[in-house]
């Protein structure tokens, strides 16, 4: 890159020059995200694959995105009946306590 004496500048030109490159900056990163979202259609539309598939499967063939279906609890507090977890995601309070107790996930179990 060149080096450029920005001495002789005084401070208002200094800034004037930063708004325009940080302009240009913004102006050529959109013209990357264009670029390159021209590129994914082009690819897609050869593969015979609609953008909205092509997002949504990942490539996997698999959708990421959940059903949204429930699932049936596997565990409950022994002391608190209302108070049940699936087994997935993060271990309730009550589930970190019994197993810091000496019991298993067993003893919990519905």
């Amino acid at each position: 890159m060149a080096n450029i004496d920005l001495s002789g500048y005084n401070l208002a030109e200094l800034k004037g020059l930063q708004f325009d490159i940080e302009k240009e900056i913004k102006n050529r990163q959109h013209q990357d995200v264009k670029k390159a979202r021209e590129q994914i259609l082009e690819i897609a539309q050869k593969m015979g694959i609609s953008v909205d598939e092509l997002i949504a499967k990942g490539g996997s063939g698999k959708s990421k995105k959940s059903t949204g279906a429930k699932v049936n609890p596997q565990y409950h507090n022994p002391a608190d009946n209302s108070q049940t977890w699936t087994g997935r995601g993060r271990q309730p309070k009550w589930v970190a306590e019994a197993l810091s107790k000496g019991k298993s996930l067993d003893d919990l179990r519905i």
